[in-house]
């Protein structure tokens, strides 16, 4: 029996007011792929993943995940469909008040199920899985880089050993070293845990590094979808201009 896609979005138009930011969007993903979302500021790719995480429903159209449609048949079934997946926000978004041991752990407490010995253990897990050290649990937001921030977040968003990651714009406010480590860090974990990946992005080189296949928004719907080399030589103005050398190994060659 085929599994059914990862993610389906079926005919889905989102507005703000009066204002129509995606119209009829259509847009599948399959298990594995690694699909960037790319447009100009404004098109919409944002409020798509939006959608796609459950935090606003559309005016028409559906968001399914694994099959499922991602509002209701109560809340136990839409909890149970979020925790397969994990979201890095732009900013990182940890909790302030928190450590950055609690922070981890935030979703591993709240199912209830595990004892704090356990949770321990996992958080120790996850830390060296985005290479940090045990004693980095100790540290509060405020004490950490921009690139230690991304790490942290990252760790708490595969927590809950999600099949699903949404990455948002994940190497904004890094320099490129610190850009390049963690889109590495990110490749290897996807190919390790066997990971499907949607991401927003505005940035070449994290699009080169990570994704399969790319679909471009403008004029509130997808315009381009397919395999990134398909996409760059299609002569879209949005990536016509990408660089002839990116600082990392294109995805499909790696």
């Amino acid at each position: 029996m085929t599994s059914p896609p990862v993610i389906e979005v079926r005919h889905l138009s989102v507005r703000y007011g009066e204002h129509w930011v995606l119209q009829d969007v259509s847009l599948t993903v399959q298990r594995g792929e690694v699909l960037a979302l790319i447009g100009g500021s404004g098109s919409g790719k944002t409020t798509l993943l939006r959608q796609i995480l459950g935090l606003a429903r559309p005016a028409q159209g559906e968001v399914r995940l694994f099959g499922e449609a991602l509002f209701g048949g109560g809340l136990r079934r839409e909890q149970a469909l979020r925790r397969r997946f994990g979201v890095l926000f732009q900013h990182g978004a940890l909790f302030s008040a928190l450590s950055v041991f609690d922070n981890i752990a935030f979703p591993l407490r709240e199912l209830k199920r595990l004892d704090e010995a356990l949770i321990h253990d996992l958080v120790r897990l996850k830390l060296h899985q985005v290479e940090l050290l045990p004693r980095h649990g100790a540290l509060m937001p405020a004490e950490l880089s921009g690139g230690m921030i991304k790490r942290v977040a990252l760790a708490r968003a595969l927590a809950l050993e999600p099949e699903l990651l949404l990455l948002d714009e994940p190497t904004a406010g890094l320099d490129p070293d610190r850009a390049t480590s963690f889109v590495r860090l990110i490749r290897t974990l996807c190919a390790e845990l066997g990971l499907t990946v949607v991401l927003v992005t505005h940035d070449l080189d994290t699009l080169f590094a990570l994704a399969s296949d790319v679909a471009v928004l403008a004029d509130r719907r997808i315009v381009v979808r397919g395999p990134l080399q398909q996409v760059m030589q299609s002569g879209h103005p949005l990536v016509r201009h990408a660089p002839a050398r990116a600082r990392y190994t294109p995805a499909e060659a790696a």
